[in-house]
């Protein structure tokens, strides 16, 4: 892991000499890979780098994680607290459909998931732009593959460190970088709803998505999920489709 990390570390140093920035920051919502992320920028910047936490109805046992994450590694940080806004845009969102009579409410817990994905973008870029950073995305190569992340949301990134590492890699990196232990054993969580876990999201393990990508065989319907996912996401990870005048 040792040269693992000092890869990452030297590439991250590269990115901000290309880009001609003064650093990097990170979202930093308690999970383990926003906290991977954060060892490895604060390591490739030490004085400019920076880990925000950005709660939206969020746990307290998320925001002690984030809280811990940061103090055990030693990143600048700040809070922008958005749950008022998220509250405040979406109450209007929704009553304006429901004005118009077309409310989905059976898509009314994703949409208001997916704004609090894309607040948050919004919030780190602004932010860089202040600092003139790099937004660092944190998404791995189990969540890329199957474009479990949201378009514009925590997708709307400048570089992603990760994702060439499945989600038992980046673990294994979490060790090395002595993150928090229980940041490092918890349940995978976008902490987009209560109680909300991405396995059941996803509908097949982190373990089993791992062991797909590194060629294993696994169960013929766990196979079936994470191709239809990569299918269904294939939008998520290319350029947008554009117009060819002849």
């Amino acid at each position: 892991m040792e040269k693992e990390v000092n890869a990452i570390v030297e590439w991250l140093k590269n990115q901000v000499k290309q880009a001609g920035v003064d650093g990097l920051l990170v979202g930093v919502s308690g999970g383990l890979d926003s906290a991977v992320v954060a060892n490895l920028i604060k390591r490739a910047c030490p004085d400019n780098s920076l880990g925000v936490m950005m709660p939206i109805h969020t746990s307290d046992s998320n925001l002690d994680h984030s809280r811990d994450v940061i103090e055990k590694s030693g990143i600048d940080s700040m809070m922008v607290d958005l749950t008022e806004t998220h509250d405040v845009m979406y109450s209007q969102i929704q009553n304006g459909l429901k004005e118009k009579d077309v409310f989905n409410e059976e898509n009314d817990r994703l949409a208001g998931a997916n704004l609090r994905a894309r607040l948050r973008m919004g919030t780190l870029y602004t932010i860089a732009t202040n600092y003139n950073y790099l937004v660092v995305g944190t998404d791995n190569a189990a969540e890329w593959y199957t474009g479990y992340f949201t378009k514009y949301g925590d997708g709307g990134v400048d570089i992603l460190p990760l994702v060439e590492f499945t989600k038992s890699e980046v673990r294994e990196l979490a060790e090395y970088l002595q993150v928090p232990y229980k940041v490092v054993t918890k349940k995978p969580s976008a902490d987009l709803w209560e109680d909300q876990s991405d396995e059941a999201e996803m509908g097949v393990s982190y373990d089993t998505i791992d062991a797909y990508l590194k060629g294993h065989e696994i169960a013929a319907k766990d196979k079936e999920i994470i191709e239809n996912l990569h299918k269904r996401t294939a939008h998520k990870r290319e350029a947008h489709p554009k117009f060819k005048r002849s």
